[in-house]
C-alpha cells in the first residue's frame, strides 16, 4: 500500500488555501501509537433519567406526544456521569459545576492519559506536548496544568488547551496533535479530551433543546499518543475542516449566571443528510483522496437520527455504522470523546486500509481526519 506521504512530489495535488499540508518525504507523517478511553463511575440508566425528567417537567411531556417519547427514541440504554442522578436534581450554579469539572474532569484526565501512555510504552516525563480539548467546563489554568504534578509532566512540556469545538473536538484535536508531532519529528504528543456534558443540565430550562440534550449527553474521556516514529495503530494521512457560513445558531452554548445553556437546532439530521458529504468530499480532495478511497467512515453519532442521516448521505446502507449505534447505546453522546470510543471499537475489529473520522460541531463545522493502516 502506498500512503500519500510516499507519493512522488509531482503526483501530489497542491492543497487549497487553508487545507492541511500533505506530508512530504522531509516531513514524516504522524502515527497514532495508542488510543484509550475512560468514563466516570456513576451509571445513569436511561429509564431512570426519563422517569426523573417526567416528574420534574410533567407539563412539558404531557402536552407533547413528541417530547413524551424522546428518551425512548434515542437508542441509549445507559450513560456515565460525573455525579449520581440525585446531584443533578438540585439547583446548581457555576461554582458547584466548576468544582465538579475540575475534580472529576481532572481524575478522568489522569486515568485516560496514563492508559494511553502505557499503551504507547512511554511515560508522562517523555511527553513533549499536551493537547487538551474540552468544551463542557471552564478552568483557568486548564486541566492539563491542574494535573501537571499528578501526571509527572516535565516543567518544559508545551500545553495546548483548546476550547469551543464541542462534538468536533475529538477529530480536530487529533488533527492538531498530528500536525504538532509532524512539525517536530521524534517528539511525543499526548492528546486528551475530557467532556462532562451532564454538568449543563438545568432545572430552570424546560425548553425542547435542553430536554433533548438531557436525553442524549453523557460524560467520558479519550486520549491518544502520536509520534512520527514507531509502527503504532495507524498513520495520519491528512485532515481538514469545513465551516458553513451563517450557521452559528445550529449548536453551541449560551452562557448565563446559572451555567451553560444548550443551543441545538432540531434540523441537524436534515442538515447532515444534505451538507455533510460535500464538505467531507472537499476535505478529502484537499489531501488527495476521494470518498471511494475510504474503507470505513468513523462518524460521531449525535443521535440515532443523525447516524441514519449520515448513512443515507454517504450511501453506506442502513446499519453500516454499527459501532456508532453501539457506542451511543452504551455511553450516550459524550461530545468530543465519542468518535474516539467508536474508533477504538473499529481498531479492535480490524482497521481497514483507510478510515476517515468525521464529525460536526459548533461553528457549524465538519472535521475529518484520514487514517491509514500502519505500515
Amino acid at each position: 500500500m502506498r500512503l500519500i506521504s510516499d507519493r512522488e512530489p509531482t503526483a501530489r495535488p497542491i492543497p487549497a488555501a487553508g487545507a492541511a499540508p500533505i506530508p512530504s518525504r522531509d516531513a514524516p507523517p504522524a502515527r497514532l501509537l495508542s488510543l484509550a478511553t475512560a468514563v466516570p463511575e456513576h451509571v445513569l440508566k436511561q429509564s431512570d433519567v426519563a422517569g426523573a425528567m417526567h416528574r420534574f417537567f410533567t407539563e412539558v411531556f404531557s402536552s407533547s406526544s413528541t417530547m413524551a417519547g424522546i428518551f425512548a427514541s434515542t437508542g441509549i440504554r445507559q450513560r456515565y456521569a460525573a455525579c449520581p442522578l440525585d446531584w443533578y436534581l438540585e439547583p446548581r450554579g457555576w461554582p458547584e459545576r466548576t468544582a465538579v469539572y475540575v475534580k472529576a474532569g481532572g481524575d478522568l484526565f489522569v486515568e485516560v492519559a496514563n492508559k494511553a501512555l502505557k499503551g504507547a510504552g512511554c511515560s508522562a516525563a517523555e511527553v513533549d506536548t499536551v493537547v487538551y480539548v474540552s468544551t463542557s467546563g471552564i478552568a483557568t489554568p486548564s486541566l492539563d496544568a491542574v494535573v501537571h504534578a499528578r501526571m509527572g509532566f516535565r516543567a518544559d512540556v508545551e500545553r495546548v488547551p483548546v476550547f469551543g469545538l464541542g462534538c468536533a473536538g475529538g477529530v480536530t484535536g487529533l488533527a492538531i496533535a498530528s500536525r504538532l508531532a509532524q512539525a517536530r519529528p521524534g517528539s511525543t504528543v499526548l492528546m486528551v479530551t475530557v467532556e462532562l456534558s451532564t454538568l449543563a443540565f438545568r432545572l430552570d430550562r424546560p425548553d425542547k433543546a435542553h430536554l433533548i440534550s438531557t436525553a442524549l449527553f453523557g460524560d467520558g474521556a479519550a486520549a491518544c499518543v502520536l509520534r512520527t516514529d514507531g509502527q503504532g495503530l495507524a498513520t495520519v494521512e491528512g485532515a481538514g475542516e469545513h465551516l458553513w457560513p451563517d450557521t452559528l445558531d445550529i449548536m453551541g452554548w449560551s452562557i448565563d449566571p446559572v451555567g451553560f445553556g444548550v443551543i441545538l437546532r432540531p434540523d441537524v439530521p436534515a442538515f447532515a443528510a444534505t451538507h455533510l458529504k460535500p464538505a467531507v468530499t472537499g476535505i478529502l480532495e484537499r489531501i488527495g483522496l476521494a470518498p471511494e478511497d475510504v474503507g470505513r467512515f468513523v462518524c460521531h453519532p449525535g443521535g440515532t437520527k443523525v447516524v441514519a442521516a449520515i448513512e443515507r448521505a454517504f450511501g453506506l446502507g442502513q446499519g453500516a455504522l454499527d459501532h456508532e449505534r453501539g457506542v451511543l447505546a452504551d455511553f450516550g453522546n459524550m461530545s468530543a470523546p465519542t468518535v474516539l470510543f467508536i474508533l477504538d471499537r473499529v481498531i479492535a475489529q480490524g482497521l481497514p486500509e483507510r478510515a476517515a473520522l468525521v464529525t460536526m460541531g459548533p461553528g457549524f463545522t465538519a472535521s475529518c481526519v484520514s487514517l491509514a493502516q500502519a505500515a
